[in-house]
């Protein structure tokens, strides 16, 4: 390891990986079965700023530990992964990599999952001094990020910092529905994504992908009723944020949630941005046309595909007679073959509707930008005002609401509540177990009356996470 300092891991990126030994027929398979990936090819024919986008893509690549049955040896645990990032801070760069890589007492390969960085397989079996670049750069994530307050630690703090606070970031995710029956996106079993291994798509994320909807909008259809809230009954988690909007505490709920639940609980308009739309209303992709979700309900809720009614009206009387319907196909999946050609299907027989454009719920599918009012609110209004961040319910892992947390002044305090523990953000206070039953009890320790009627009064046992001094288990009694 002589010779080896930090100018090795901080111009990682433009370090040439060259595999060329390796048996092309396996690296061909593992382009074709590993997308996140970067092609061989990309890396050896790409210039600087090439190099240091498909290291950042590797980058992206996170650990999910939820799909382990147990943690691979080769992986850090979350125990060594907490100390690793707390030491780094500590003594700084160059002396952590003469304490772990120069002295050989971790390989680079293992350090990186420290970081919470998914080694890409494609580089397997390659020497260890490859992964400097990746290692590199999850370093340089790592000392970028907010570091937390120490300040900060205990449940009494959290309760404390909910009452003294007057303009509170409130960032939600699919978490705070689940007890309505809603799912969420990632649960390892439960999760919509899991759920929809049937349709046969190379990535679940393809339902919500813009450019699979316009060629073929019975996919997202055929399990918008399976996300599509079927009252507007709404959690006590979004009963606790309207008790914060009443006590005049609420700055902004940004919420990635599209069931429009938060409306239904009473949250203000001026207080709330849905960063990824929601199911309030739908709009025509060929004439814009919108109109509220509930005139098409009914198409949502039977997995049939939704056409627009002025574009029915516009069509009809240009041709009267013999007009037909484009077929939605009624939910049923389409190979990609059979996709291409999904805008040229018709039946002769079937002339009751005109061919006319889908209703596109306005919700922000991948592959469309946030509405702009996310980035207005968050930049010229809520950074210089808020005192308190909560995030509740989700694992952020979507950008660009992933990046909030890292975005606000350094000195705001921020709240975890969530189900799972969130690796790769540094909270002050992490608070895990069901929110619903998180937010009750951190209510009745402030002397918050919250109304609702799923709030349970059965207690909760409140348990200090072996290793850390500031996250917490919550977990209901038993009868």
């Amino acid at each position: 390891m002589d010779g080896l300092h930090t100018s090795s891991f901080k111009a990682p990126v433009i370090e040439i990986i060259d595999l060329s030994s390796k048996d092309d027929s396996n690296n061909e398979e593992k382009r074709d079965n590993s997308p996140d990936d970067a092609s061989l090819q990309e890396l050896e024919d790409g210039d600087d700023d090439d190099h240091q986008s498909l290291y950042e893509d590797m980058l992206e690549g996170m650990l999910d530990r939820s799909e382990w049955d147990q943690e691979p040896a080769d992986t850090c645990t979350v125990e060594e992964s907490f100390a690793f990032r707390k030491r780094l801070r500590l003594v700084g760069e160059d002396k952590f990599i003469a304490e772990t890589i120069e002295t050989g007492s971790i390989t680079a390969r293992k350090l990186c999952t420290a970081f919470g960085i998914k080694p890409p397989s494609l580089l397997d079996d390659q020497p260890d001094h490859k992964y400097y670049p990746l290692l590199g750069l999850g370093i340089t994530r790592e000392l970028s990020k907010r570091v937390k307050l120490p300040e900060y630690n205990t449940i009494d703090d959290a309760v404390d910092l909910l009452k003294r606070s007057k303009n509170i970031i409130v960032l939600t995710g699919a978490g705070i529905s689940t007890s309505l029956g809603i799912p969420d996106f990632r649960s390892k079993e439960t999760g919509l994504y899991s759920q929809l291994e049937h349709l046969g798509l190379s990535d679940p994320q393809e339902v919500f992908d813009i450019t699979v909807f316009r060629e073929d909008p019975s996919i997202f259809y055929s399990v918008a009723k399976d996300i599509l809230p079927s009252s507007q009954k709404f959690s006590p988690t979004h009963a606790f944020i309207k008790l914060l909007q009443d006590k005049g505490k609420l700055l902004t709920n940004f919420t990635q949630n599209i069931d429009n639940l938060e409306s239904h609980a009473g949250i203000l308009p001026e207080k709330l941005i849905q960063c990824h739309g929601s199911f309030g209303t739908a709009t025509c992709v060929e004439c814009g046309y919108r109109v509220k979700c509930k005139e098409i309900y009914n198409d949502l809720k039977a997995g049939r595909v939704a056409r627009c009614d002025r574009c029915v009206r516009t069509l009809r009387q240009a041709k009267p007679f013999g007009i037909k319907r484009k077929r939605s196909m009624n939910g049923v999946i389409l190979s990609k073959k059979k996709r291409q050609s999904y805008e040229d299907s018709t039946d002769d027989e079937d002339y009751d509707i005109a061919v006319a454009g889908v209703m596109k719920p306005d919700i922000t599918f991948f592959g469309e930008d946030l509405p702009e009012t996310f980035h207005d609110r968050l930049i010229r209004h809520d950074k210089d005002l808020v005192d308190l961040v909560l995030v509740i319910g989700t694992s952020l892992k979507v950008a660009p609401v992933s990046e909030v947390s890292g975005f606000l002044p350094a000195e705001t305090p921020q709240i975890y509540i969530s189900r799972e523990p969130c690796q790769h953000i540094d909270f002050d206070i992490d608070i895990l177990g069901e929110c619903d039953s998180i937010v009750t009890e951190l209510c009745r320790r402030a002397g918050w009356d919250l109304q609702h009627e799923m709030v349970r009064d059965d207690g909760v046992d409140v348990q200090l996470e072996e290793g850390y001094e500031s996250r917490y288990s919550f977990r209901i009694k038993s009868a």
